[in-house]
Formats: structure tokens, C-alpha cells, sequence
């Protein structure tokens, strides 16, 4: 299979996140297998324009600002210049409607779908803008298969009207030669909790700050470390100020798979409060390094921790719910060794290489699929 894929970011773009990895995870291995692969993104400032990445031909367009307006052509223009067989839209921003531009067969990966939680995170005309983006997904796409990374973000797309028979389930995968225990490295001597990814108002990460403010109380000492970037953190450095834990909220900032490994592997818990993701990768990178999760019991994440197994679920935005469940593993060591062991179990049947294998069978089927119905 010739691959022209399509992605807002690339993975060594500085914006990246899990949605970027999740591509590379995938693609880089069906690269190996002898599927040529031509991703067209955006850029940055400084970026080159065409490059080579894992053996994934690079071509940058724009930045990710402009992108939306640049995109199509740029994949008119590719299209025109080189044969492929099939397109790979990844829509984790805003669609790009690639069936009104060619008739080659369009395969979609969906991590997850905005909805109204678009007007939790964005001011209302640029949420308004993306909400009214996602109403044509099923009508433009309807000859297209849908590749789901979680089955919460199948079922929001059978509920929006996309036919349930195209949509695949193909869960992401984890490297365990990375995440791992190491019983070298041991865990903080004080209560430590963990958040790790893009500070954006959607994230829920001023859930987390309430908690440790009632930990505090409740408790005595607890620390949240914040590891991530994004425009919501003044917000949540005066939040944190504002309840009196500055002292107990540590900024990270950006930092290395080094440093987060370690940061996953010293922590009691890594704590993800979203209101809605695709998947949850930082759940099952932390698991596959003995570290339990407590998540909200939001679509995405409740199939990331198991509840009362790998770790804690409580209900979204309620932070005196995600204290007790705090306060829980501070007052038992057993609870934590538990629900680790148990993590470190559930990790273990999540594999890029099974994710890679069953994206390169969707997309054989789909092809002859498509070829029968000419």
C-alpha cells in the first residue's frame, strides 16, 4: 500500500502529544513492512520543510494556525505529483473533509471527538467553529472506514450516525522496554501525585490542585507535580496560590521521557482529571511502571484505569471525591502495591506491534472492500 497520510503535527514537532506518537507508533512499523508512507503537516518556525522521520516522508505546510486553510491544496498537490492507494486523515484538530478532494479510498483515525467539551477549553466562536466542524463528519465520510482508538470514541461516532460496521477498535499500544518497573528507583518518601500533559482548561488539572488543598487539610502533606505546558497555567499557578499550596503544586514545565519516566516510576499515583480524552496513554505508561492511575470516570480514561485494579476512577470535576480516593492510597500501602501490581498486569496487554498488525489488516480490508464495490 502506497500511504498518503495526513496530520496536523508531526512527532518531532514541539507541540506533539499523544496523538502524534500514536501515528508514529503505528505508521513507522507498517513503513517496515513495506508500506511507503507520505505524511503531509503543518510546521513551525525554523522547521524543514521536507524531511524524513523513521523512514515516513515528511512534508510541512504552514504552521498549525494556518494549516486548516494550507491542507487541502498542499494534498491536492501531492496527489497530483505521486500515486498512492489509499489517504490516512488523522482528525485530532479540526476535519478536512479529504473525500470531497479525491476518490481514492479515505481511512480515518479518530482519537477522539471535541463535542460540546469544545466550550469547556475554547472561547465560544472558535468552540462554536470546531462544533459546527464535527456535525458533517458522518455524511462526508460515510464511504470511508473509521480506525477508534478507544470504544468511547466508536460509540461517539455510531451516536453521531457513523455506521457501526466501518468502525474499528484498535487499541494504542505502550513501550514496555521504556516503561517498565525498576525496583532501583524508589518512590517519594511523602505523599507525591502526579499530572502529566498539556495544561489546557478542558484537562481538569484545577481539580487536582482542590484535592491537594484538602489533602492538606485532611492529611497533613501531599504534593502535586505538574509536568506540561499550555496556556491554562497562569490560571492554575493562581489557583494554586489562591488555596495557599503553592508550596505543595511543583510547575515542571516541559520535561524529557527521562525525566517523566522517573517522575512516573517516584510517584503514588499519576492523576488524570479530563473531561474527555480518546485514550489515556499516560495511564499505561505510568501501569507498565507499577504506578496506579485515578482518573475521572470520563469517556477515553475509564478504559485506561480499571476501577479497584490498576488504580482509582472518581466523577469528573469532583475534587473532594478525587481527595478521598488520595487519601485512600496515602493511608494504605497495601491499596498502593495492589492496585500497582495489578497495573503493571494491565500494561502488559496493550502492544504497538498487535496496534500496527491490526491498522495493516483494517486497511487491507478496506481496500478490497472498496475495490468490490467499484
Amino acid at each position: 500500500m502506497r500511504i498518503l497520510a495526513v496530520n496536523w503535527l508531526d512527532i518531532d514537532n514541539p507541540d506533539a502529544g499523544g496523538a502524534e506518537l500514536h501515528f508514529f507508533e503505528i505508521f513507522r512499523r507498517l513503513v517496515t513492512r513495506g508500506h511507503p508512507v507520505t505524511l503531509v503537516t503543518s510546521g513551525w518556525q525554523g522547521a524543514d520543510p521536507t524531511t524524513e522521520i523513521d523512514r515516513i516522508r515528511i512534508l510541512r505546510f504552514g504552521n498549525r494556525y494556518s494549516f486548516a486553510l494550507r491542507a487541502r491544496r498542499a494534498v491536492r498537490r501531492v496527489l497530483t505529483d505521486s500515486d498512492f492507494d489509499v489517504v490516512v486523515e488523522d482528525i485530532n484538530k479540526l476535519p478536512l473533509f479529504l473525500p470531497t478532494l479525491t476518490d481514492l479510498p479515505v481511512y480515518v483515525i479518530v482519537p477522539h471527538l471535541f463535542g460540546a467539551a469544545a466550550f469547556r477549553e475554547a472561547a465560544f466562536p472558535i468552540a462554536l467553529t470546531v462544533w459546527l466542524a464535527e456535525q458533517p463528519i458522518p455524511h462526508v465520510y460515510r464511504r470511508s472506514a473509521f480506525h477508534a482508538i478507544s470504544e468511547s470514541t466508536r460509540d461517539d461516532l455510531v451516536a453521531r450516525g457513523v455506521d457501526e460496521s466501518a468502525v474499528e477498535v484498535v487499541y494504542p499500544g505502550v513501550d514496555k522496554e521504556w516503561y517498565h518497573r525498576d525496583q532501583s528507583v524508589d518512590r517519594a518518601a511523602d505523599p507525591t501525585f502526579l499530572y502529566i500533559g498539556r495544561l489546557k482548561r478542558y484537562k481538569g488539572v484545577d481539580t487536582a490542585i482542590h484535592a491537594v488543598a484538602i489533602l492538606r487539610r485532611q492529611f497533613g502533606s501531599a504534593t502535586l507535580q505538574i509536568a506540561g505546558s499550555g496556556d491554562d497555567r497562569p490560571r492554575l499557578e493562581q489557583l494554586a496560590r489562591s488555596l495557599g499550596v503553592s508550596d505543595s503544586v511543583e510547575f515542571l514545565g516541559f520535561v524529557s521521557e527521562a525525566e517523566k519516566r522517573d517522575l512516573m516510576r517516584r510517584a503514588w499515583a499519576v492523576i488524570f482529571p479530563s473531561a474527555k480524552e480518546g485514550w489515556g496513554l499516560t495511564n499505561i505508561e505510568a501501569a507498565a511502571c507499577g504506578t496506579p492511575g485515578v482518573a475521572a470516570d470520563s469517556p477515553g480514561l475509564r478504559e485506561t484505569v480499571v476501577d479497584g485494579r490498576t488504580g482509582i476512577l472518581f466523577p469528573y470535576g469532583d475534587s473532594d471525591a478525587l481527595a478521598s480516593c488520595l487519601d485512600r492510597l496515602c493511608r494504605s500501602a497495601d491499596l498502593r502495591a495492589e492496585l500497582g501490581a495489578g497495573a503493571v498486569g494491565f500494561a502488559e496487554t496493550f502492544s504497538w506491534e498487535e496496534a500496527s498488525q491490526r491498522t495493516e489488516a483494517h486497511l487491507h480490508w478496506y481496500l478490497h472492500h472498496k475495490s468490490e464495490s467499484r
